[in-house]
């Protein structure tokens, strides 16, 4: 396993050496904004199976596709409709999980059941402009608390990855998950999960 620290040349390190664990379809542990992360190729079947063994348990449950830059979604925004593209460039980059509608189904792996809803997070921070989209999910085995501290990532974990990446200290909140899949056809979004955004904010971003 590769150790680097997001602290060494302002994270041009870091960035470069997920950037190649990802294309050699590898699995690593990396600082998302609010806690630590596993993260591969989300079009590598092999790879997100890895883990989900990691993991410990596969318990079905969709995942997050988390981009490093805004320009990487380019594609994926042209899909969705005027108010849900709006809701994105004004929620993302932020510590939120925006699930949008997915019209041709991109990202399967990571939708699970229902190829038609797609979770999307960009995220700011020493890994930014990495040019690589990931298949996200929390650095902890199935049921237990995600970590906010490299030093808390259990052995299980973190010695199963074959790149982890040291953020140090993060905050500790998982993302807010907002559904904004009904916003072009009815006008309404909702809230699935509390976590780094407010509701307040969201209102001001979105509209009550």
């Amino acid at each position: 396993m590769k150790v680097v620290a997001t602290d060494i040349n302002a994270g041009g390190s870091a960035r470069q050496a997920l950037e190649s664990c990802i294309s050699k379809g590898e699995v690593a542990l990396f600082p998302s904004d609010g806690i630590y992360g596993l993260a591969c190729d989300p079009l590598n079947e092999k790879a997100v199976g890895r883990i989900h063994e990691i993991k410990g348990r596969d318990d079905g449950k969709p995942s997050a596709v988390m981009y490093f830059s805004p320009l990487a979604m380019r594609e994926l925004i042209r899909d969705l409709g005027q108010k849900v593209g709006e809701a994105v460039g004004r929620l993302l980059p932020g510590p939120v999980t925006l699930i949008v509608p997915n019209p041709r189904h991109r990202y399967p792996l990571a939708c699970r059941e229902d190829p038609s809803r797609l979770g999307i997070r960009v995220i700011e921070g020493p890994l930014s402009g990495a040019r690589c989209p990931v298949f996200q999910t929390s650095a902890n085995l199935s049921g237990e608390p995600p970590p906010s501290l490299f030093g808390g990532i259990v052995p299980e974990v973190r010695d199963e990855v074959d790149l982890a990446i040291d953020g140090g200290s993060l905050t500790g909140l998982p993302s807010t998950v907002v559904d904004l899949t009904e916003l072009d056809e009815n006008g309404v979004w909702s809230v699935l999960r509390e976590g780094g955004m407010s509701r307040g904010d969201l209102i001001a971003a979105l509209g009550n």
